[in-house]
């Protein structure tokens, strides 16, 4: 066995930021590579084989544009980090970590986690129109309002359009309490999550009695033309074909377009086909469109999510 190999984290916060909640990146490391990895004060230990620590120290030092800021480095920048070190796309990686999207309101910065979402966030930027598919938890939503709320903020567009079908899931919209509004608005909540991530609900509030931003179901899309107006359509699964087939063709000049879902939890009766899966067929190749699909390997939630997925994935 090699010497022990010792990594001196230049502060307390670093320290932290790389091993994680209960040491739970070293843990997690330390599994993936055959390597013992042990935090004394700002020293990071190495042990294991020579080629064990040298991986392992690779990995380190890949994930150290996050640990050496102070910014939390999560199992799924872990896994990143392992695949560009597998795949030898270190230099596409450290653009990965550098790329700040946007700030919320806290100040904590955006980023894409994975490749394939670097890649949907580069295809919003190209595209007017753009599908991201996948299972919950990769992210569809969330970098889609915030480009969109970053987009409006800068003054790229007059608009933000959030709008997702109200189908039930199990329940009926008419046992529940208060008018249309209030019905429908625990289906837009999610939209509301991101929206108040980037500002603060006061001034979200004002912006949409200003009509500057609209939350609404898809049912309210339908006969309008959508100019200079950043427009996303989640929770596309739940769409017939002809409410697909009618909010895409809303889209007016100096607008774009991003539609989300997941083709493996929809709520529709199952004799209805889903009109994203159908877009999905009708569209491919057509100019100016473009596909992105997650897996379970770009989940960012909690790492039991990912593999609560992969297992679903699995069995089906």
């Amino acid at each position: 066995m090699a010497d022990v190999t010792v990594i001196h984290l230049p502060t307390i916060d670093s320290a932290i930021a790389l091993v994680g909640e209960q040491e739970e990146n070293l843990k997690l490391m330390a599994a993936a590579l055959g390597s013992k990895l042990v935090l004394r004060g700002q020293e990071l230990h190495i042990s294991g084989t020579a080629s064990q620590q040298e991986r392992s120290q690779a990995l380190i030092q890949s994930l150290a544009n996050l640990w050496s800021q102070g910014i939390a480095v999560t199992s799924v920048d872990i896994a990143t980090a392992r695949h560009a070190l597998d795949t030898q796309r270190q230099p596409e990686l450290q653009t990965l970590q550098r790329n700040v999207l946007a700030k919320t309101r806290l100040g904590v910065e955006v980023r894409a986690k994975t490749f394939r979402q670097q890649r949907y966030v580069q295809a919003i930027g190209s595209h007017a129109l753009t599908f991201c598919v996948g299972p919950a938890g990769t992210g569809k939503t969330y970098l889609a309002a915030i480009l969109a709320v970053q987009s409006l903020l800068n003054g790229e567009y007059e608009r933000l359009i959030l709008t997702r079908p109200a189908v039930e899931a199990g329940e009926r919209l008419g046992f529940l309490p208060g008018d249309l509004q209030q019905k429908i608005n625990p289906y837009l909540r999610p939209l509301y999550d991101a929206l108040y991530e980037m500002a603060d609900p006061e001034r979200v509030a004002g912006l949409m009695e200003r009509g500057i931003i609209e939350v609404a179901p898809l049912a309210y899309m339908r006969g309008r033309t959508l100019n200079n107006a950043f427009v996303i359509l989640d929770e596309a699964q739940n769409t017939t074909p002809a409410q697909m087939k009618m909010v895409l063709t809303r889209l007016g000049f100096k607008s774009r377009m991003v539609v989300t879902g997941d083709v493996t939890q929809t709520d529709l009766p199952s004799h209805q086909t889903s009109g994203l899966a159908v877009a999905q067929t009708i569209l491919a190749g057509v100019e100016g469109i473009a596909f992105c699909q997650f897996s379970y390997a770009d989940v960012v939630r909690h790492p039991l999510v990912q593999r609560i997925v992969e297992a679903y994935e699995r069995n089906e």
